[in-house]
């Protein structure tokens, strides 16, 4: 295990963190002749967000000794976050990013028995969970492996027992586990939440609605939200894209217009929102700035190529309000 000391963290996370490789040109991957190096996921990546807007963080997991593995490491190094990480002898997992068209991006995983997958509760440890004012963990850490998924159950139980407030992201991919493996696992990690984000297709996944019968205002957001509650969440956000988004927060309905921006990449988005989300709980924001701060980092995010390249900083953040803005 590489040796830091850890200091008291506002915001604890884990998962797995990858390497990024992403064709610089847009279409077939065949001939794309340059590629980006970049690190990826989603925990890394709200780690990482959440200490470019000034919050004390700590990003726990299992990289592999290899280069990749190195450069996440200096990755989160360099931008501020706290590590605790185990190397092993498997290695990092990857992911390869493509364009097809300019419509959207394909992601390509390569991470079936790597590092990541391997984590155990050993890896994060009850100490630090302990120490959090929250922690965050998604639905992706879970679908990993068995022991993945019992390291994140144990830890938002462990949490939860320790009075640790406990964010849940469903981030559901369907590349790693089919709906009926996913829907009881991220269902019972919300019924442990005190915030829960979710799409409205992963919201109504972890509720068990039924896409082909369901009526039509059982899905809007706002109804999700207030459904995704009744699990036990003190705060429901339902993340909608460039529609914004719905919470009911504290029993309080909420509605947040998104950033009109030019998208350039959207992944990431969501983990940016999340991240301006938590550093505003964090600081005791009210709820009307937690969420126009998610909805700026998101919008922020998508206006950059890459996972983590675009996130915001928080003076950027502070007088972002429209693409032309970001090229002040």
């Amino acid at each position: 295990m590489t040796a830091v000391a850890l200091q008291r963290s506002g915001l604890v996370t884990f998962g797995e963190s990858m390497g990024r490789i992403a064709a610089d040109q847009i279409g077939l991957l065949d001939f794309s002749r340059t590629c980006t190096i970049s690190v990826g996921g989603a925990e890394s990546n709200v780690a990482i967000a959440a200490a470019r807007l000034g919050a004390d963080v700590t990003w726990a997991g299992r990289l592999g000794r290899d280069s990749v593995g190195d450069l996440i490491e200096r990755r989160l190094r360099t931008e501020g976050v706290q590590r605790q990480i185990t190397r092993d002898d498997s290695f990092t997992g990857l992911m390869v990013c493509s364009r097809r068209t300019n419509a959207g991006v394909r992601v390509d995983y390569h991470r079936a028995g790597s590092a990541g997958s391997r984590l155990t509760p050993d890896d994060v440890g009850e100490d630090l969970i302990r120490q959090a004012a929250v922690l965050h963990v998604t639905g992706i850490t879970p679908a990993l492996s068995d022991t993945a998924r019992a390291t994140t159950l144990w830890a938002v139980r462990t949490a939860q027992a320790a009075g640790v407030r406990v964010s849940v992201d469903v981030n559901y991919r369907s590349k790693l586990w089919r709906p009926d493996e996913a829907a009881p696992v991220l269902r019972e990690l919300a019924t442990h939440a005190d915030t829960v984000f979710a799409g409205p297709d992963e919201a109504a996944l972890v509720l068990g609605i039924d896409e082909a019968y369901a009526a039509v205002e059982t899905r809007k957001p706002m109804a999700l939200a207030h459904a995704m509650t009744t699990l036990g969440a003190r705060s429901a956000i339902v993340k909608d894209g460039p529609r914004g988004c719905a919470a009911v927060i504290d029993n309080q309905p909420y509605v947040q217009a998104a950033v009109p921006v030019d998208t350039v990449d959207p992944v990431g988005a969501g983990d940016a929102f999340v991240a301006g989300y938590l550093v505003e709980l964090l600081a005791g924001s009210d709820a009307r700035t937690r969420l126009a701060t998610a909805t700026r980092a998101g919008a922020y995010a998508v206006t950059v190529p890459g996972d983590c390249e675009g996130l915001p900083f928080r003076h950027e953040i502070d007088t972002f309000t429209a693409a032309e803005d970001v090229a002040r």
